[in-house]
């Protein structure tokens, strides 16, 4: 699987976006569906010890439930490299490789279990997952359980912030027209797929460019527009930043593109958990400062590309 292929349709919206149709709308009307994980998913235990571990830093803080059960079940929509995709009949990626740091704190297992992405915070709901880490924006709509009109559509859920993420510009490798920033794109050709946020956005630039026009190329796949980029055709594609730097490490072994200036509108993906449970969410933010402090979560980031979305420390809610 390709960075360009995840999850990624003509009415698509990033995760990252608060306020767009399909990551608030979709994740939040919950009260009226069912649990949407797919009860014939991949179950894969990815972190942690192979049965709990008493001697553990952190395992005392877990509740009594887990401990007990030796494993943290997580909902996760495995279909968002770098970030959770499967590979070789396995759930792999950032997150996983995150909550592997924080399971060997706590001494359990981290067993991820693949399902769609608007059942997530219903399968918290339902206790059918003991949390969930797939890419989710902390907001306080989700918090909250709240609908994009702010209408009270649920009890809402708790976050562990772990990961902080914006969007990137994707220029060829070497970046030959010294583009900077979304204002160096006035007078410029850009490559983007149809339908998401990230044409959006290029729309919003175009108006500010005014008569130095900003000529927008539209595609049915990110794919597409990543060719037209490299191919020199337009000067930048625009993406979510972790997809954007695993697109820069595997497109063409690391030598098509490099990722120009810095993220725009960045947000915080955060670890859910139910309202009920704080000893959970407490425990896994324990586990999270102390990964951060050992190192092991910034290993897990550098592996993927990623180090510039590091937090320096856990939180919790702090997604606006």
């Amino acid at each position: 699987m390709t960075a360009s292929t995840t999850r990624r349709t003509t009415a698509a919206r990033s995760r990252i976006a608060a306020v767009g149709a399909i990551a608030v709308a979709g994740a939040l009307i919950l009260t009226g569906c069912g649990d949407q994980t797919e009860k014939g998913s991949s179950s894969t235990p990815s972190g942690g010890t192979s049965k709990a571990d008493s001697s553990a830093p952190l395992f005392s803080a877990l509740p009594k439930k887990i401990q007990d059960a030796g494993v943290i079940k997580i909902g996760t929509d495995s279909a968002y490299a770098p970030m959770e995709f499967v590979e070789g009949g396995k759930i792999v990626g950032v997150d996983p490789d995150i909550a592997e740091a924080l399971g060997k704190q706590l001494g359990v297992k981290m067993q991820f279990t693949a399902g769609t992405f608007d059942g997530l915070i219903t399968s918290i709901y339902t206790g059918r997952e003991d949390a969930i880490m797939s890419s989710i924006t902390d907001n306080k709509q989700r918090q909250e359980g709240l609908d994009d009109k702010g209408q009270k559509i649920g009890k809402g859920i708790d976050f562990v912030d772990y990961f902080s993420s914006g969007l990137s510009l994707l220029v060829k490798k070497g970046n030959p027209e010294g583009i900077k920033s979304l204002d160096d794109l006035c007078g410029k050709t850009v490559a983007v797929q149809r339908g998401t946020t990230y044409e959006d956005e290029f729309k919003k630039q175009a108006e500010k460019c005014g008569d130095k026009k900003l000529t927008i190329q539209a595609f049915d796949t990110d794919a597409e527009a990543q060719t037209r980029v490299k191919a020199g055709g337009a000067v930048a594609d625009l993406n979510d930043y972790p997809v954007a730097a695993y697109t820069v490490k595997t497109s063409g072994g690391g030598n098509d593109f490099e990722i120009a200036g810095q993220q725009s509108g960045v947000g915080l993906f955060g670890i859910g958990v139910s309202k009920d449970n704080t000893q959970l969410r407490d425990a896994l933010k324990q586990a999270l400062d102390a990964a951060i402090k050992d190192g092991s979560y910034a290993k897990a980031l550098e592996k993927w590309n990623v180090q510039d979305s590091a937090v320096k420390s856990a939180t919790v809610n702090a997604g606006q």
